[in-house]
């Protein structure tokens, strides 16, 4: 039986904290509306204390989107919680999601503040938070790097107080999925409630383990995912929702996971992010990537024409992307010439294939990518219907 794991969306606020990823207002409330579409049950729209633009963008959505519930971020600190309630308040599922670090780390070389300061801070976060909301998530930040003994009793504290989902971010993607796997099972073990709260994982792709070790946590309970389009966000990123998603929906015999996410409405979404934010995807980006379902090389090309199970574990229809899968090139077989020539609608004979391969394969030593101007070329020649001219 599959268990449903939540889709928590912050695109918007740590996605868009990415150098170049920032949107305007207008322009959060359009992916904010494609996320809807797409499924997500949360959508973390900013961090109000940021700036006017980011409270008022909050606000918007919280306004216009109605579906998802909507969050925002906020600082354990009266001021930031404040501003977060304003912003969300029009929101028909509301959430504030208030966070201090925990480590000692941060404590000491950033907050510059005791362990008592922090859990009081936490403590009175979370309650000031439920004045606004009854649904309040708390972060520690830095939380795999934090001592076990202290965390734990900040989260025994925030759950006291009212919090009822526990985020516990790899802030920094320093762990590896062994780690996160024990690290949730050890919390959740030690903590007394933890049947009353939902347990989230939010993980920074600087290994380039975020989705590896977000499939760990769900695993070890975790029921909340933290995760951005694109796998966009501060410094290499985070968890790519669509790898998650794709991971749940192509491997059910050891994820045996669901999510509500509309999966052929992932490519959309994902090309309007790359739109809004003039970044384009990393073309062997997994899923959503323009090299994601293409085949150059001849054998991977000779399979795929006979069945694509053979070298694709999923559909590119399954996440509403194009199926254009022949890419030719000085990798590439006859099978796939011979493939597009017949979509060119050009009635070669098995002579004619021979020749056309060979004089495409000499101007692949000279390309990258073979086009199709290419192969009409070659063909009029072969025919003898035009001079030779350079290709």
């Amino acid at each position: 039986m599959s268990e449903r794991v939540q889709i928590f969306d912050t695109t918007l606020r740590d996605g868009e904290q990415a150098p170049g990823f920032s949107m305007r207002v207008d322009e959060k409330l359009r992916l904010a509306r494609e996320l809807d579409a797409l499924g997500v049950d949360y959508i973390e729209a900013g961090f109000p204390i940021a700036s006017d633009a980011d409270a008022e963008a909050v606000r918007v959505v919280a306004t216009e989107v109605r579906r998802p519930v909507i969050a925002c971020l906020a600082r354990c600190r009266p001021e930031d919680i404040d501003r977060a309630g304003w912003s969300i308040q029009p929101a028909q599922r509301p959430r504030i999601h208030t966070f201090i670090a925990t480590s000692d780390l941060h404590l000491q070389a950033k907050l510059r503040i005791s362990r008592d300061a922090c859990f009081e801070g936490a403590v009175d976060g979370v309650k000031r938070a439920r004045q606004f909301t009854d649904d309040v998530q708390f972060s520690a930040e830095d939380a795999t790097r934090s001592d076990l003994d202290f965390l734990c009793r900040v989260i025994d504290g925030v759950i006291d107080a009212g919090a009822t989902t526990i985020n516990l971010p790899d802030t920094v993607g320093y762990s590896t999925p062994d780690e996160i796997f024990d690290f949730f099972t050890t919390i959740r073990g030690r903590i007394a409630d933890a049947d009353r709260v939902i347990f989230s994982t939010h993980c920074h792709d600087d290994l380039g383990l975020a989705v590896a070790n977000t499939l760990a946590a769900v695993r070890a309970g975790a029921r909340q995912v933290e995760c951005t389009i694109n796998g966009i966000g501060e410094r290499a990123g985070n968890a790519a929702l669509e790898e998650i998603v794709m991971a749940f929906r192509v491997r059910p015999d050891r994820l045996a996971f669901t999510t509500d996410v509309v999966t052929q409405k992932i490519y959309a979404t994902s090309q309007l992010l790359a739109q809004l934010t003039g970044q384009g995807v990393q073309v062997n980006k997994a899923i959503v990537g323009r090299n994601a379902f293409a085949h150059e090389a001849g054998i991977h090309q000779d399979g795929i024409l006979k069945d694509r199970r053979t070298y694709e574990i999923m559909r590119a229809e399954d996440v509403g992307a194009p199926w254009e899968p022949l890419v030719l090139g000085k990798h590439s077989g006859r099978h796939a010439v011979q493939k597009r020539c017949n979509d060119l609608g050009l009635n070669v004979t098995p002579n004619e294939i021979v020749e056309i391969y060979r004089a495409l394969m000499t101007i692949a030593d000279e390309r990258k990518v073979i086009a199709d101007a290419d192969i009409l070329a070659v063909v009029k020649v072969i025919r003898k219907e035009e001079p030779i001219t350079a290709f």
